[in-house]
């Protein structure tokens, strides 16, 4: 950021600067009348703005009054200023899949380690899960975001879907069992555990300056500032995606604001930067969970926990084993210090259960209407909760429905969830991930950035109505994956992310952030049964990361014609260096009805499986070449095209492309 200042020296003595300050909500002229001669005592160097915007670090707050350091903000890459490996001309996605094959996905019997604790949820049969193949990429040097090796002790309830993803057979084919490892994979070969990966410790990992891998960072100028806001100023919230208007309490201690100045210092308008869009908010380095109104560690039945406090739990289960039955816990209220705090570690949330905690929750209802107040919070290797039958409502941003973060594991049995705040998936996960499977319930989100599932963990869900009324219905990020079986998705995306026109708008988004919260690698989406309703945008956008998609017997309702977009981004929000940070897909469709567009620019790769009965109906690249794009179809399938498509490479039978009037061109070859 450009900007030129009046630098203003103070040597022994006190410089004063005379501020209006707003008294109460009378009119301008009044309000400048009554705030006369009112000054503010610097003692430290003091800048002024003479136009244009202002990028400050808050130091203090005091009524209308703010302080802070000036800097500027840094838009950090890979570490070392890498950017992601390109792949060599004409490559494909990593790994290439058997011929034929499914994506293995068998399930043996074994389970994780430990038993639960009594109450489990109800018994049931398991779906099988689905298996990522190996990382298509290491992370780059000091960008480790160390997702989980080994799962954490605890048995998932029966009834429940595991998120593991073990080798085998295909969703669609369902032994009993969960498997503890993964072997031979579609990208090659992949253990249980990440090489040269430890298990997440919940510390933020080494790169960027403030110990974050991507993403911006605050540099201080040593020079401060002192402003006043006004009943004029025009505050306006960054979000993990998207942005919102904001109050006076959304500006704290350690915020970092882009401020716009009139020659009085009066602030005009104030964004609260989420530089966890791409990098992190300057919170922690190290574990903080904040304080706790109440702790149980025994059996509970009937009772009541609240808090008001600020960073405070209303209810913690520190390492212990307890079954919580028929409890009502409300987070009424209390301000968060710090955002990654609260989204990493579960400081402010309603219920944390941290530390190995082993936890089993029935007819449970809760409450939270604070920043960072999310519902029910499993934070560590080793935590492990089990809820059923419970009901979980938040309303302010940052505040998900069951968040799972630092390797923990989530078991969630028919529960009814609704989140109305901005960056407040339903299902959520952040930094170091963990485990969570869901069989049933309805999850409901309302606001911008809140998909009804947020992924940096395995993520497994079975029988759940997933709607989000203004965001995408799933994300995934990173080496992580998201398998759902017989759900009803509904995704209705309003808003690019900070209203940027360069992005995009979409139902299923797959991507990496650079943000540090996922480990970079192949990312994996499957989806059998159910349906998938988009109602703006595009059906799938992948970007900035490799991925492998797998369908089965889906209903897809599309809300325009692309079905899938595959392409760099602007980075505007840091996800890679743009003309570098295109997306690599392995679609594998299985029986499936797809209609629709497929769109893959220069920078970007598809590799299309159609089999036992796929019936595609759409273009691919219908504008002309783009990036490398390798389709496969076998006898029992077909293509009716529906504009000219450009591909790299056909293997199948001409004679199942139904040309439509359209062309079908391979390497500049027309074929169709």
């Amino acid at each position: 950021m450009h900007m030129k200042w009046k630098k203003v020296a103070v040597f022994g003595c006190v410089a004063m600067m005379t501020m209006y300050t707003v008294a109460g909500c009378g009119n301008d002229a009044g309000t400048a009348d009554a705030a006369q001669g009112v000054a503010v005592a610097e003692t430290t160097e003091t800048a002024e703005a003479e136009s244009g915007t202002v990028t400050v670090r808050v130091t203090a707050v005091e009524g209308d009054t703010v302080t802070g350091e000036i800097g500027t903000l840094s838009l950090q890459g890979a570490p070392d200023g890498e950017v992601p490996e390109e792949k060599p001309e004409g490559e494909a996605s990593s790994g290439e899949r058997p011929e034929g094959e499914a994506p293995s996905k068998e399930m043996s019997d074994g389970v994780p380690s430990g038993e639960m604790p009594d109450g489990e949820a109800p018994s049931g049969e398991k779906p099988d899960g689905a298996d990522k193949g190996a990382p298509s990429g290491e992370m780059p040097d000091g960008a480790d975001g160390e997702a989980p090796g080994e799962k954490p002790d605890g048995e998932a309830p029966e009834g429940v879907p595991s998120g593991e993803k073990p080798d085998g057979e295909a969703p669609g084919e369902k032994p009993d069992g969960v498997s503890g490892e993964k072997t031979e994979g579609i990208a090659g070969e992949a253990t249980g555990e990440k090489p040269g990966e430890e298990a997440p410790s919940g510390e933020i990992p080494d790169g960027a300056p403030g110990g974050m891998p991507g993403g911006s960072s605050f540099e201080s100028s040593g020079e401060t500032l002192t402003f006043l806001l006004t009943d004029a100023t025009e505050i306006t919230v960054e979000y993990l995606q998207g942005s919102g208007e904001g109050t006076t309490g959304d500006i704290a201690v350690g915020s970092v604001l882009e401020v716009a100045l009139d020659d009085e210092n009066q602030a005009v308008s104030v964004v609260v930067r989420n530089l966890n869009a791409g990098g992190g908010f300057g919170g922690s380095a190290e574990v903080t969970n904040g304080t706790t109104a109440n702790t149980v560690d025994a059996d509970a039945a009937g009772e009541t926990y609240t808090s008001s406090g600020d960073d405070e739990n209303a209810l913690r289960v520190d390492g212990a084993t307890v079954t919580l039955s028929d409890i009502t816990v409300e987070k009424t209220g209390g301000a968060s210090s710090n955002t990654e705090n609260g989204d990493f570690y579960g400081q402010n949330a309603g219920l944390l259960a941290l530390n190995g905690a082993q936890v089993t929750i029935t007819g449970a209802t809760v409450s939270t209407s604070a920043v960072n107040g999310n519902g029910v919070f499993s934070y560590g290797e080793g935590t492990v909760v089990n809820i059923s039958d419970s009901t979980i409502r938040t309303t302010e941003r940052n505040s998900g429905g069951i968040q799972t973060t630092g390797g923990g594991t989530t078991n969630a049995t028919n529960l009814d969830v609704e989140t109305q705040g901005n960056s407040s998936a339903a299902i959520r996960s952040d930094r170091g991930g963990g485990t969570v499977n869901v069989e049933g319930g309805t999850y409901v989100t309302n606001g911008t950035g809140s998909p009804a599932v947020y992924c940096t963990a395995d993520i497994a869900v079975t029988g759940a109505v997933l709607t989000a009324n203004a965001s995408e219905g799933v994300v995934v990020e990173g080496k992580n994956s998201v398998t759902l079986t017989d759900c009803v998705v509904t995704g209705a995306m309003d808003n690019t992310y900070n209203g940027d026109s360069d992005e995009n708008i979409h139902c299923i988004m797959i991507y990496q952030s650079m943000s540090g919260d996922a480990a970079a690698g192949e990312a994996y989406f499957a989806a059998e049964g159910g349906s998938i309703t988009s109602l703006s945008g595009d059906m799938f956008y992948v970007t900035n990361t490799d991925c492998e998609i797998w369908l089965k017997d889906v209903a897809f309702t599309l809300a325009n014609d692309v079905f899938l977009r595959v392409e760099g981004n602007s980075s505007s929000r840091g996800w890679g260096t743009e003309g570098a940070n295109g997306g690599g897909v392995t679609l594998t469709a299985d029986a499936q009805q797809i209609e629709g567009n497929m769109l893959v620019d220069e920078i970007s790769s598809l590799n299309f499986t159609m089999k036992n009965g796929t019936d595609f109906i759409g273009a691919i690249n219908p504008d002309g070449e783009g990036g490398t794009v390798d389709v496969t179809l076998d006898a029992d399938s077909a293509w009716t095209l529906t504009g000219d498509s450009y591909i790299t490479s056909f293997d199948g039978a001409v004679e199942n492309i139904t040309a439509n009037g359209y062309h079908l061109y391979v390497n500049g070859e027309q074929i169709v």
